[in-house]
């Protein structure tokens, strides 16, 4: 149980860098099935010698198949979804990274092509709102916040309506670092939302990846449709001030 406790601190304090971890994630493993298996012995051999000790056998046990929980429900995510570290709606190449891929200490991305990306995660896809790009920029700002994401760079909106982004970074519980990007383009009555999200110093993102720009973009949808219900006018233009009347 150390081990696990110890080697999850230590990556996510940047204490240990990733090989590392896995290195030590690995070790853990294999104590942890060790602790089971002697666990499982010990329970056999009383219940065949009817000797005392089940107590600490059957606690050897359990905390065994505590520490190995992380290893199976991380193995069934590997089984569910492929090894793939980086997910976008669109082409990569209008959503830069802060921690751009080609350095040192950047494994390379691993992408699916457009039919498998579209069967694992079919929500994946480009949003457009008869909502103002100003507009629908605030909401993802706001919604980023309460994400607590460490927003990294924002280039807000502009008179010149150029594209609009955020890139904000994530840590997830084991420790792995993933940067998100979302872009918000369009004019003043509407918007397009494209978004990535891609693991910095992971192998494998377990899913991770997909999952957020599911989550995020279906409640973006949501937001937007509650913005546009309780403000039907939000994008009708301002009435002009009519001319004043001379006084015959």
């Amino acid at each position: 149980m150390p081990l696990v406790v110890i080697s999850v601190l230590l990556h996510r304090l940047r204490l240990i860098g990733s090989d590392e971890f896995l290195s030590a994630a690995l070790l853990a493993g294999l104590v942890a099935t060790a602790a089971a298996l002697a666990g499982m012995i010990a329970l056999a051999r009383l219940w065949q010698s009817g000797d005392r000790g089940w107590g600490k056998a059957l606690l050897g046990l359990l905390l065994g198949l505590i520490c190995l929980a992380p290893f199976a429900w991380y193995g069934n995510l590997a089984l569910k979804y492929p090894p793939v570290t980086d997910i976008a709606t669109t082409t990569r190449d209008g959503l830069p990274l802060v921690f751009e891929p080609g350095t040192a200490s950047m494994p390379p991305p691993k992408m699916l092509g457009k039919a498998q990306a579209a069967v694992v995660f079919p929500n994946v896809e480009t949003r457009r709102y008869p909502l103002g790009q100003a507009q629908t920029f605030a909401i993802v700002e706001q919604m980023i916040a309460g994400n607590d994401w460490d927003v990294r760079l924002v280039h807000a909106p502009d008179a010149m309506l150029d594209p609009a982004s955020i890139n904000a970074q994530i840590v997830t519980l084991p420790g792995w670092r993933e940067e998100v990007v979302i872009r918000v383009t369009g004019d003043a009555t509407m918007s397009v939302v494209d978004m990535r999200s891609v693991s910095l110093n992971a192998p494998h993102d377990f899913g991770s990846n997909g999952q957020r720009i599911e989550r995020f973009l279906s409640d973006l949808d949501g937001a937007v449709t509650t913005l546009l219900r309780d403000n039907p006018n939000i994008n009708a233009p301002e009435p002009e001030p009519a001319e004043a009347v001379p006084v015959t």
